[in-house]
């Protein structure tokens, strides 16, 4: 069993910067892909940005790319989501996502664990 915790949400201007964490409640961290994904009003969620358990190797949506940045700490058993250059269409519920497949996945029914979300909303 996972469990997973977001936190670092809130409301920022246009143009500024949040850092969303996410903890993890598992021995095999290291062993996890790690997603984030997004959900706003009335669209579907949707892939932000993902890192493999593996390499490290990181993946992002192209309307986050070179302004979102995702890393893992497997000593601390967090994903982190360092997200500048915020946009108004940036607002939404960020949910963090684990899953054990070989590779990282870009869908929502490619990880089998989700966190509650963490609200984000970016004021113009």
């Amino acid at each position: 069993q996972v469990q997973l915790v977001e936190s670092g949400g809130g409301l920022v201007q246009a143009g500024g910067s949040l850092r969303l964490s996410c903890a993890a409640s598992v021995r095999t961290f290291s062993a996890y892909n790690m997603g984030w994904f997004r959900q706003a009003p009335g669209k579907e969620r949707e892939f932000v940005s993902a890192i493999s358990w593996s390499s490290g190797r990181t993946y992002y949506a192209d309307s986050v790319k070179g302004r979102f940045t995702i890393s893992r700490d497997n000593a601390k058993n967090t994903v982190n989501l360092q997200m500048n250059s915020l946009k108004p269409e940036d607002t939404a519920v960020y949910y963090c996502a684990a899953d054990l497949d070989g590779l990282p996945g870009f869908h929502v029914t490619d990880y089998g664990y989700w966190g509650q979300g963490t609200q984000v909303i970016v004021s113009s």
